[in-house]
Parts: structure tokens; sequence; C-alpha cells
């Protein structure tokens, strides 16, 4: 159809006649070139895409018989990883076979939380930050005072009515506070006239201890004076 209308609108090669006395116009003649075929049409038109890939590419040639590579499809380059079955499923704690897809067992054993001790109805941990509120004398002392004590004297505080305790360099009264111990009065009692900062620390050291027994505060932890 380009060449049809190009040959349409071709203006004559013929040469005007010479302009005469009068100065009459040249005449202008058109060639009307026949109406292509359809089939001419379609060769010559520039309207349509050329064929990708191109109609002798190796991407077109089946199979192998010209000697030029196949070309793969996306299932043939990337195959999925095959499916266990139930017999190759192995159960946990089996150490798994190479190139197959059973998760490995943990290693390392899960550690075991220690249970806590049921408290006594009233002794919770809002229970006892009311206590400490309530202005009752928990300290066991005389109150504005802090004593300097030392391990000999720390010793002689270790039963059930009578416990002290040092933890951190500061010495508390935790006669008061063994009730409401998540862990129970036995486990409190282990640091009862002693130093406890070593156990305390290897049990719950994210315990904010000074906030948690500040008004059982009786004084700080001091060395044996020497005698000389």
């Amino acid at each position: 159809m380009a060449s049809y209308l190009r040959n349409w609108l071709r203006v004559g090669a013929s040469t005007p006649e010479p302009t005469t006395a009068t100065n009459s116009p040249a005449q202008i003649t058109l060639e009307i070139s026949p109406l292509p075929s359809d089939d001419e049409d379609q060769l010559q038109d520039d309207d349509f895409p050329p064929a990708f890939p191109s109609l002798s590419s190796a991407q077109r040639v089946s199979g192998t018989a010209s000697g030029l590579p196949r070309v793969l499809t996306d299932f043939e380059l990337m195959r999925p990883p095959p499916i266990p079955s139930l017999a190759d499923r192995k159960p946990p704690g089996v150490k798994p076979t190479p190139g197959s897809l059973t998760v490995p067992a943990t290693t390392r054993p899960m550690p075991k939380r220690k249970g806590k001790v049921g408290l006594a109805p009233g002794h919770s941990p809002l229970d006892w930050a009311n206590l400490k509120a309530s202005g009752v004398n928990l300290r066991g002392i005389d109150p504005g005072t802090l004593l300097r004590v030392t391990p000999s004297e720390l010793k002689m505080h270790n039963k059930r009515d009578d416990a002290w305790a040092a933890f951190c360099g500061r010495v508390y009264n935790i006669t008061p506070y063994l009730s409401f111990h998540p862990g129970g009065e036995t486990q409190l009692m282990r640091a009862a006239g002693r130093d406890g900062t070593k156990l305390f620390m290897a049990t719950h050291s994210w315990v904010n201890l000074e906030f948690m027994l500040d008004a059982c505060l009786i004084g700080f932890l001091v060395s044996e004076p020497s005698n000389s």
C-alpha cells in the first residue's frame, strides 16, 4: 500500500511545453500506476515487524539434526528439588543423610526452667510493694541508722526469724522478705548469715536487688578489724 501511494503521487517526468507569448501555465500530467495485488503489498509493506527469532536461528531448530545445540526450557534448566518419601524421612535426633531435606536436630539441649514456688495469698510482688510503702519498719533496727557489719557479726544472723544477708557490699534484713521470695524461703535462706553476692549473680542477676530490698537495708559489709 505504501508503494502504491508513492506511485500515485509521483509527478510526471515529462518536459513541460515552452511558454508562449501569452504566458500560459505549464500542464502537469500525473501517472497512475495500477493497484498492486495482495501478495505484492504484503511483501512490500514496512509495518510488519521481522520474525524474531529468525526462521533460521538456533532457537527454531528442533532437536539436534542440524548440529546446533537445543535450547532448554526453564523447567529443564532448573528442576525442582526431589521431595523425600516417607521412608526417607528421619525422626528427630537422627543425623540426616547428605542431600536430604530433613531438618537437623538441635545439638544444644533446651535449658530447664526452674519452677516457681507457689506463694501464700497476700504475698505477691504487688503486696510486697504495698508493704514497703506502708511505713512499717522492715529493717529490724533503729530507723535512720546504718551499721558497719563484719563477716563474723553477719554470721550470727542466720535463723529464720533473724536472717541477714549481704549482697554487693550491702547488708539487708531478709527476714520480712522470706515469705515473698518467688523461689521460696529455702532458696533465700542459703544466703542467710553470709555474703550471697555470688549466689545471687548465678541465679537471677537481672533482678534489681537494690530496689527490691531498699526498705530492708541495714548497713554495709566491712572487713574484720585487725588485731594490731
